[in-house]
């Protein structure tokens, strides 16, 4: 299993000695988790939080590792993140797509016989002002996303022009105190700027669409208490090849951080069609520790 690294490195920070109990000083739960691209965020969108508990003039990281099962596909992620002084988000991770249905699609439409798609990205965010817990309007960041496909042959062969692209985004997020039956309130908003097929696994660009479009992406969460947390995303997306419509994203979660090392996350998704098999809906669990 290609995940195990992750994994005993993960379970190596959750057996640490009180030693290393002190993992920064923000508040429980305002690291947030990892998104499926590496940021912190919820799942699906990245919110202007920045990843773990560090703070002014303190350093931290996570380690996540996340799945992804719809009717016809599944997503495997790995991902990391570092944080310096709660101002620099400096993160990496690398997707991988198995095609499942989709092979017979290929091989008899275009000859191919691969199986899986991999990216590598690498990302970076920056917090531009305010403070998500006090600050009137909230907390706000802007990011880079910089994806990269291991393999081209299968997005070439169906319509996409680049095996590599950049998002660009901006996104605030405000938590508001006993907002709602008596309970915190979480709600970020995102604007993306990309060219992304499928979140980048499809390639960039394609015979429809070759330019940048702006896309909204918005999440909400209410804190039960200070270890769970529920909620919703929503997140638009590009429509660039004629091979197949793509449709927006979105999910319902919910969030357990039983520990400050340890966030677990789970989700029924809703992905739309994807490269002509449609309705794919299913189930996501990540799992997050920080340092």
């Amino acid at each position: 299993m290609r995940n195990w690294p992750l994994v005993s490195l993960v379970a190596a920070l959750l057996a640490a000695p009180a030693a290393i109990a002190d993992i920064g000083s923000r508040i429980w739960g305002t690291g947030g988790v990892t998104t499926i691209e590496g940021s912190a965020g919820g799942g699906l969108v990245p919110w202007a939080l920045l990843g773990s508990y560090a703070s002014d003039e303190e350093w931290g990281g996570t380690l996540a590792i996340s799945r992804a099962k719809v009717d016809d596909y599944s997503l495997s992620v790995t991902g990391a993140g570092l944080n310096w002084n709660n101002r620099i988000e400096l993160t990496v991770a690398q997707q991988t797509l198995d095609l499942d249905s989709l092979v017979f699609t290929l091989k008899d439409s275009f000859g191919l016989e691969q199986d899986e798609l991999r990216q590598n990205i690498f990302g970076a965010k920056v917090r531009l002002a305010g403070d998500v817990l006090y600050s009137p309007w909230g907390q706000w960041s802007a990011g880079v996303q910089h994806k990269r496909l291991q393999d081209f042959t299968v997005p070439g062969a169906i319509g996409a022009r680049d095996d590599s692209g950049t998002d660009v985004y901006v996104s605030g997020s405000k938590l508001f105190f006993a907002a709602l039956m008596v309970r915190n309130l979480l709600v970020n908003l995102t604007a993306r700027s990309t060219r992304a097929n499928q979140g980048g696994l499809l390639g960039f660009g394609g015979d429809r669409n070759n330019s940048y479009e702006l896309m909204m992406e918005g999440s909400v969460g209410l804190f039960l208490n200070r270890q769970w947390l529920v909620g919703a995303e929503y997140r638009q997306k590009p429509d660039n090849l004629g091979f197949a419509a793509e449709d927006h994203w979105w999910d319902l979660f919910v969030a357990w951080v039983p520990d400050r090392r340890l966030a677990v996350t789970a989700a029924l998704v809703n992905l739309g069609d994807v490269a002509t098999l449609e309705d794919q809906q299913g189930l996501y669990l990540s799992l997050q520790g920080s340092f």
